[in-house]
């Protein structure tokens, strides 16, 4: 396939975290085939996806929604960006360095669209060991005690009044990962 067709990236919030949100990876991978997408490979359980697209990634968010809705019983957010967007966030990434001692304990939200929050509400929120950062494209927060106790983590997204969905940086750097397979699997090198 020429290089031409563009490397997307898929983020599903909120699946397979609850009994009634199951959607294996196996389903995925066949429902975005469906959709006319190719090179496809599925990281972990939570849905996350690296693929071409021959048609473009221009509402590729919307149609996948829509199949997975027409398909189960649930209809999870999609996220859909370009395979240099995602490396582009993970490049932003102030806290790298403590994802790399402990990828569990740096998480990378990707936005929707650009937020423009009130820091000070952020702040008011953050635990004294937390450190986070806010660009148009992520929200990045370093959680030490862990994400499960964050108060930040649990209201980001009502402070930020967007869509997001969150990875460790370790999930993040596989998933990344997926988009640089060798070009004898369809992927650029």
């Amino acid at each position: 396939m020429p290089d031409s067709v563009p490397v997307g990236v898929l983020l599903l919030r909120g699946v397979n975290v609850g009994a009634n949100r199951k959607l294996p990876m196996a389903d995925l991978r066949a429902l975005l085939g469906d959709l006319g997408l190719t090179d496809i490979r599925t990281h972990i359980q939570s849905g996350n996806a690296v693929f071409r697209a021959p048609g473009g990634l221009e509402g590729l968010a919307e149609r996948i929604t829509a199949a997975i809705g027409a398909r189960f019983p649930f209809t999870p957010e999609a996220m859909v960006l370009p395979a240099g967007a995602l490396a582009a966030i993970l490049g932003g990434n102030p806290f790298a360095e403590a994802g790399r001692a402990d990828g569990a304990t740096v998480h990378i939200g990707v936005l929707a669209r650009p937020a423009r929050a009130d820091p000070g509400a952020l702040q008011a929120l953050a635990a004294p060991d937390e450190r986070f950062h806010l660009t148009d494209a992520a929200f990045y927060l370093h959680a030490p005690s862990g994400i499960g106790r964050s108060k930040l983590a649990a209201r980001a997204e009502a402070v930020l009044k967007v869509p997001m969905t969150m990875r460790n940086q370790r999930v993040a750097e596989a998933i990344a990962a997926l988009t640089h397979a060798p070009a004898t699997r369809g992927f650029p090198c």
